[in-house]
């Protein structure tokens, strides 16, 4: 049976929100750190080293947003688990990743399946019916369609937030109120994991928390990471960039006649120059899968429609190596495969989820309440 994904509402200062937070999805998460322990296990990382890792890099998440660390502990009170376990579900790459001893480090490289997506943005001149389609296919643990969530976030001091996520982390993809919205797919370069930046996961809520256009493409452009990443942020009126990310620096690639599409490698050709794409070795099947996804889409540019977005991302030419990817065994042992589906209308405030959509078509339809006085033009 394909898990659901819920809706979880949840409003207030970052402690408050995060504790509803954690006492609603009490267990999703606690299934999602079991999954997540079971790995840091197998590396040898016992609970204490895991504290001290995390209480090292706890003041670089808190310097980027204190509030972030707030809500955390707000969501390891609701949850029942502990500020630890919480923190690894917000960072989980990172803070395996840049462990601090040596000889951990060098158990960890390669120890990390990374997680595969394939992203699709239509502009509205690029659609039938006027209005921007942002879409996204997030391969990773097969496992993961059971702690998945879909969070709505009523705030008080900035736009409301409609985002898709793993149990218990502040945000993954989504789009927020004002029509601003983001997806992010993996990326890896021989750059990554020298220096401690700050999560992913916080830099793309950092975007969703933004009135302004302007300050969110700010938070991608700027915010020094530990490793590579695309990150896509679009708006409603029609906007979009994408941003390849390398830890120190980063790429801008534009939609080509209206349409985006982007997998696991680098496109950009001087970032090329740089520095090694060595993603590549992981996700062969990216270099097909962005290709068919265009070649499927382009013929109805004009007039492409939201079933023509998910036929393009449903596609299985090679599978399991595949755009949309069934589950088969990873490089670390575990099952991997496109876990959901993620589509975005943001100016109509409509999100549609299909978890595990290799064998499942069904979607869950989610909706937010949008400003529709910021949808027709980007903020300034």
């Amino acid at each position: 049976m394909t898990p659901s994904c819920p809706l979880f509402e949840i409003s207030g200062a970052p402690f408050e929100r995060g504790r509803q937070y954690g006492e609603q999805a009490k267990a999703y998460i606690k299934k999602g750190i079991g999954h997540y322990s079971a790995q840091v296990s197998r590396l040898g990382l016992e609970a204490g080293g895991l504290h001290g890792i995390i209480r090292d890099y706890t003041p670089i998440i808190e310097s980027f947003d204190a509030n972030y660390v707030e809500e955390m502990r707000g969501i390891a009170r609701g949850a029942e688990v502990s500020f630890d376990e919480i923190v690894l579900l917000n960072a989980r790459t990172e803070v395996l990743k840049l462990a601090a001893r040596p000889d951990l480090r060098r158990q960890l490289t390669g120890s990390i399946e990374p997680d595969g997506c394939t992203a699709v943005v239509v502009q509205p001149k690029a659609s039938r019916d006027g209005a921007l389609i942002h879409a996204h296919n997030w391969d990773w643990k097969y496992e993961s369609a059971e702690t998945s969530v879909v969070l709505r976030i009523r705030s008080e001091d900035g736009p409301d937030i409609l985002t898709f996520t793993e149990a218990g982390a502040l945000g993954r993809f989504g789009f927020n109120s004002v029509g601003i919205g983001i997806t992010a797919n993996y990326l890896e370069s021989d750059r990554d994991y020298r220096q401690a930046g700050v999560p992913l996961a916080l830099i793309r809520r950092k975007v969703l928390e933004q009135q302004h256009l302007a300050v969110a493409i700010s938070a991608v452009y700027v915010t020094a990471k530990s490793g590579s990443n695309n990150i896509v942020v679009s708006h409603a009126s029609g906007l979009v960039i994408n941003f390849e990310c390398a830890p120190d620096e980063t790429f801008l690639i534009d939609p080509r006649d209206g349409l985006l599409v982007h997998a696991n490698h680098w496109l950009s050709p001087i970032a090329l120059t740089k520095f090694k794409d060595v993603g590549v070795a992981s996700f062969p099947c990216s270099l097909y899968r962005d290709r068919r996804a265009r070649e499927i889409l382009e013929p109805k540019i004009g007039a492409l429609t939201v079933d023509d977005v998910k036929g393009a991302l449903f596609d299985d030419f090679g599978a399991p190596w595949s755009i949309c990817r069934p589950a088969r065994p990873s490089a670390i042992n575990n099952l991997s495969a496109t876990v959901a589906m993620i589509v975005m209308a943001p100016a109509s405030g409509e999100m549609e989820v299909a978890m595990l959509p290799a064998q499942n078509r069904a979607f869950s339809n989610f909706r937010l309440e949008m400003d529709s006085a910021a949808l027709t033009r980007p903020a300034a």
